[in-house]
């Protein structure tokens, strides 16, 4: 029986890659979803599919409602930018950024791998394409990795705990180039932050536009479905 891994699966591009690599490393996978109040909730769908479609048979969704917390983009009443040039994408953290979110989601992952059986978590951060998030960077993933010997009573009693951010020092078109020869069908992904209420893509946010070039780059074909007039 194959060695079990948490994978955090949000539905979008990354996490889908991230899971397929998963698989490819040798892992019986199990999913984790976290439904915490976003606005392109469209996402949650788009992971059931996902895992249905790659054969993942543990899948689980734990609620937060982090719209109580708020600060985002993503869960507060604040506009999501639009047609942002690369440059702007670079400067600042940007209004997108969920507050501590990666360590509120690793941390849920942690605890279900205690509970599992497993050591092994991955998590689709990426720093190389103007995310701009403090929670992607590697040091922060390596700091969890220490925090989860500390904190855990698997971790106390000798188990190793490894946070695998296979994503983290790729481009956009460097991981669809990955995904592809993986076999992953990124036509069952969702990566908008504002889609309208058909679930489709404004092609205007950040994620859209470096999802695009991530395409255009990677010589692959964007299957992304946009909302009418755009693309």
């Amino acid at each position: 029986m194959a060695k079990r891994a948490v994978v955090l699966l949000s539905g979008g591009l990354d996490s889908t890659t991230c899971l397929a690599m998963a698989k490819a490393d040798g892992f019986e996978p199990v999913c984790l979803s976290i439904a915490y109040g976003q606005r392109h909730s469209v996402e949650l769908e788009r992971a059931k599919k996902v895992a249905a479609i790659m054969g993942v048979r543990d899948v689980r969704v734990v609620t937060v409602d982090l719209r109580q917390v708020g600060g985002s983009a993503l869960t507060d009443d604040i506009p999501v930018p639009k047609d942002r040039s690369e440059d702007d994408m670079s400067h600042d953290v940007p209004v997108t950024y969920v507050p501590a979110r990666n360590a509120l989601f690793l941390s849920m992952a942690l605890g279900l791998a205690e509970v599992v059986g497993a050591t092994d978590l991955y998590i689709g951060v990426n720093a190389v394409d103007y995310s701009g998030y403090p929670d992607c960077r590697p040091e922060f993933i390596r700091s969890f990795e220490t925090m989860a010997q500390l904190a855990t009573k698997a971790g106390v009693e000798g188990a190793t705990f490894k946070v695998h951010a296979p994503l983290s020092g790729l481009t956009k078109a460097q991981i669809i180039q990955a995904g592809v020869k993986l076999g992953v069908d990124y036509g069952m992904t969702h990566s908008c932050y504002d889609p309208d209420a058909q679930g489709r893509a404004c092609g205007r946010c950040d994620s859209c536009l470096l999802r695009a070039k991530g395409f255009q780059e990677a010589g692959v074909p964007d299957p992304t479905v946009y909302t009418d007039g755009v693309r």
